[in-house]
């Protein structure tokens, strides 16, 4: 990726009251897995448009950065907005399906960026 300009530049939803949920959903992770999170999230912001196995599209204009974590798998929820790549939700799957509730949070907050002030 040396000399390559990314696609999309990676933003933190941030919500009203200037909490950033996928930075801290980041930071509680530990060191090692948040280097490959944040490695996936690079893959996607220099090779946007990308598709699997690292970007899946999850519809109404979400998409999501697939993470394996050793046993563990890591999701990542975002959308595009002005250009740029909106990190909205950040868990850890644990079941085959994404739970409706970790998608409705995502969407949530993408209805949130689309609603002007």
């Amino acid at each position: 990726m040396a000399g390559q300009a990314k696609r999309l530049q990676a933003v933190f939803y941030r919500s009203d009251s200037g909490a950033e949920p996928v930075r801290d959903w980041l930071k509680s992770l530990d060191k090692d897995d948040r280097f490959r999170v944040g490695t996936d999230i690079k893959t996607v912001e220099y090779g946007w448009p990308i598709g699997m196995p690292t970007c899946k599209p999850m519809g109404n204009g979400l998409f999501e950065v697939r993470t394996t974590l050793g046993g563990r798998i890591a999701r990542v929820l975002f959308c595009i907005a002005d250009g740029r790549l909106v990190l909205l939700h950040g868990f850890i799957k644990k079941s085959q399906k994404t739970p409706q509730p970790d998608l409705d949070r995502a969407l949530t907050r993408k209805r949130k960026l689309e609603t002007p002030p």
